[in-house]
């Protein structure tokens, strides 16, 4: 699910469960009534954590790619190659 700024995640979320986003839209949680309420408030759609990792992985292909395509230059003014991106 998308973060939407303002009021994605509240301070009364912030106190119930643990939460991480990743690449591609993908947010891990500690699975709560509360968190599931959270994924429900934002129209999330939950996912196995075989699928997740299909959409992190994805996304960070691109980046990788579009990383691989700089020019010398280019890459020595970035801090590296984006790493590959494992959920827990």
């Amino acid at each position: 699910m998308t973060n939407t700024g303002k009021g994605f995640i509240t301070h009364e979320d912030s106190r119930a469960f643990w939460r991480r986003s990743y690449p591609a839209n993908v947010w891990v949680a500690t699975d709560l009534r509360e968190s599931r309420k959270w994924v429900a408030r934002h129209n999330g759609v939950s996912k196995t954590k075989d699928q997740a990792q299909a959409l992190v992985t994805a996304a960070m292909d691109e980046v990788q790619a579009a990383w691989d395509e700089l020019s010398d230059e280019a890459k020595a003014a970035t801090p590296g190659r984006p790493p590959d991106v494992t959920i827990p």
